[in-house]
């Protein structure tokens, strides 16, 4: 999925489907957050495997193989290509890739120009049986990378995503708007002609069915009832794995239902070792009235340090007006007031004015959050407590006169941590002159 463009945003909004958790960043190899889905029992997937087309051609072909000569490439003739594919009845696009399954799943092997039953038993325990078609299915994604899989350079250049927009839709994807989806996914990410969007609209819808047919027949997607595109059980499997091997966040509904009875400091806590996911935060919220939530959470913010505040702002962020008045209550906190008028104006609601050294303050307390939250990255980065545009290396050298308490802790922080030379540099002057300022005081 790395070398694909993904815009759940923009595919959602084609498909007219509300968004179930908050809506990803639209960009190249970012981690994505899906929402939580309900597996089948493992046991239950792996009995579905050998019915699924592909994997039961894959597994006829092996027998009628036998053991016969290959092509230098480790290809049947054309000659005994042909004699499959009318022995199988498929056609000869869908006899090749049951050949490479065969093969790269060790159904078949191929020593010294000759193809011979392999090494796997056909009968397998149940988590041999999912590794087996997670194989299957890298087989096909593989294909597509290579535009080898559908015929349609459209849809293989955008299978990855399709397969994970599909994945985010609960109830399906109607077939229409899925076309709409990958005309978008290839405008922004090939920027085409005027003239080949056009030639692409009027085919792209036609090549679509073909594809889904395909995939129809590799076990990964099926029809619903109301004539929607919807994963298989098997389907949903193999792509949250591939979702996960890519480093996005696709939790199971077993996994947050762990979290969503937990109090607020539980939570918090939680979040703050690492323990849980944005989705289980979702989920939290969603079993909650958002004023109680915000107060309950506030409440946490207030007793804590800055790795609480960091976490509480994030959970906040996903709250809107309804959760203004346990908000506006923390104005009166000296901690969380700057917190509370920032999350209120960003809002458009009335709230105290924040100064310059407001936002330092702000900026220093978020990256403060990243002594204490476990599993922060090494570097911090671009510093995304800025906002984009401002000058870093300027931002960080007001940082020396902040009356934060963690400081020089912060400037320590960036000076040892971040990438960019220059913004490390101001960091440790900065820490010089913040721990100068600090000994004045003192004395």
């Amino acid at each position: 999925m790395a070398n694909n463009v993904f815009d759940l945003a923009e595919l959602r909004k084609l498909i007219e489907e509300p968004a179930p958790v908050e809506t990803p960043a639209p960009q190249v190899r970012e981690a994505l957050t899906f929402p939580p889905v309900a597996l089948a029992a493992d046991a239950e997937l792996a009995v579905a495997v050998p019915g699924v087309p592909l994997v039961a051609d894959a597994i006829k072909l092996t027998a009628w193989t036998g053991e016969r000569p290959v092509t230098d490439e480790g290809l049947l003739s054309e000659t005994d290509a042909a004699a499959a594919a009318k022995e199988l009845g498929v056609s000869r696009a869908r006899l090749r890739l049951a050949w490479i399954v065969a093969v790269n799943t060790r159904l078949l092997q191929i020593v010294r120009g000759t193809a011979s039953r392999g090494a796997l038993p056909l009968r397998l325990p149940a988590e041999a049986t999912l590794e087996f078609w997670d194989g299957v299915v890298m087989d096909v994604l593989d294909q597509a990378d290579t535009s080898r899989l559908t015929g349609s350079r459209v849809i293989d250049g955008h299978l990855a995503e399709t397969l994970a927009t599909i994945y985010s839709v609960r109830s399906g994807v109607a077939i229409a708007n899925l076309a709409k989806g990958l005309l978008q996914s290839h405008e922004v990410a090939c920027e085409p002609s005027q003239a080949e969007l056009r030639e692409l609209s009027g085919s792209l819808p036609g090549e679509l069915l073909e594809a889904l047919s395909l995939l129809t027949y590799c076990g990964l997607v099926q029809q619903t009832g109301t004539g929607r595109i919807a994963l298989t059980p098997l389907g949903v499997w193999a792509v949250r794995h591939d979702l996960l091997r890519e480093g996005h966040e696709a939790p199971t509904l077993a996994e947050v239902e762990v979290f969503a009875g937990l109090d607020a400091e539980a939570l918090v806590e939680s979040l703050v070792s690492g323990a849980v996911t944005q989705s289980a935060v979702t989920t939290w919220l969603e079993r909650r009235p958002p004023e109680q939530a915000a107060r309950d959470l506030l409440a946490v913010a207030t007793a804590g340090g800055a790795g609480h505040r960091g976490a509480v702002g994030a959970i906040l962020e996903e709250l809107g007006p309804e959760a203004q008045s346990p908000v506006r209550d923390s104005l009166a906190d000296p901690t969380m007031w700057r917190y509370a008028a920032s999350w209120l104006h960003i809002r458009d609601l009335d709230a105290p004015p924040l100064s310059s050294d407001d936002h330092t303050w702000i900026a220093v307390d978020s990256v403060a959050a990243l002594l204490h939250i476990s599993g922060s990255p090494e570097s911090v980065g671009e510093f995304g407590a800025l906002e984009s545009g401002e000058d870093l290396v300027r931002s960080v050298g007001e940082m020396a006169g902040s009356s934060h308490p963690d400081t020089v802790a912060v400037l320590e922080l960036l000076a040892s941590t971040h990438g960019d030379a220059a913004v490390a540099k101001a960091a440790r002057k900065a820490a010089m002159k913040a721990r100068s300022l600090q000994t004045t005081k003192l004395g």
